[in-house]
């Protein structure tokens, strides 16, 4: 017979995650996103130079996050690559196109009530022409695409989506149940975390809650908001429209 398997005793702080997210199924699914926000202010806090290092210092830490915490995250689900493709770049015109819209309805400056005023700087007047502005781009775009879509969607769809239904015990909703204050709540709160263009931040959650309800899929949705995101900062580079920057 063959001799049995023994299991690996777990690190000790492993262990000790684990017992964390057993108890609190709601930090696996915050922690990255409050990393990614806890490091956002940094790159303004530093010079020029050092920009592209804390941006990558970003991306890496709060994708850190997530791989210390993957045993306890929700089913992924399918990619569904033709909603991808197709939305993706539906939803990044529609950022173009909706902000054009709303400036020209004088409501495309900065959210009311909150503090500064919305100004759309050419990155370039800070950072240069040169090596410093293309390896700041990359990056930017990079954990864009990658960090970004993957600490946003654990928290504002497989978190507060089902938050919004059940507080206390969200991890019973199953992923893709629909509530209409779910479905309007995070579409306004994301207007904080898009100030300046809150009017598109709110269709544009409308729409990946939408697809969200529709595919059930975690994995869609991080694709889909990487795709957009890919779309929106090429068109960025390519209008030089710097107001999504």
């Amino acid at each position: 017979m063959p001799a049995p398997t023994v299991e690996e005793p777990r690190p000790h702080w492993r262990a000790s995650l684990d017992r964390l997210a057993t108890a609190r199924p709601d930090i696996p699914l915050i922690a990255p996103f409050m990393v990614y926000l806890a490091l956002l202010g940094l790159v303004y806090a530093v010079p020029p130079a050092w920009q592209p290092g804390v941006i990558a210092l970003r991306g890496v830490a709060s994708l850190a996050a997530v791989w210390v915490f993957r045993r306890h995250l929700p089913p992924w689900g399918r990619a569904h690559w033709p909603v991808v493709i197709v939305g993706g770049a539906l939803v990044a015109w529609g950022w173009v196109v909706g902000q054009d819209f709303f400036d020209r309805l004088d409501l495309g400056g900065r959210l009311p009530l909150m503090p500064g005023e919305k100004l759309t700087v050419d990155p370039r007047a800070q950072l240069g022409a040169g090596s410093v502005f293309w390896s700041t781009w990359w990056l930017r775009m990079i954990v864009a695409c990658t960090a970004v879509p993957v600490v946003e969607e654990l928290f504002w769809r497989a978190f507060l989506l089902r938050a919004l239904i059940d507080w206390h015990n969200f991890e019973r909703v199953p992923l893709g149940t629909f509530s209409w204050v779910a479905f309007l709540g995070t579409s306004v709160i994301s207007t904080m975390q898009h100030p300046d263009n809150w009017g598109v931040s709110i269709l544009c959650w409308m729409v990946f809650n939408a697809v969200f309800y529709w595919t059930r899929s975690i994995l869609c949705l991080v694709l889909l908001h990487a795709y957009t995101n890919l779309v929106l900062y090429l068109i960025v580079l390519r209008v030089g429209d710097w107001s999504f920057w």
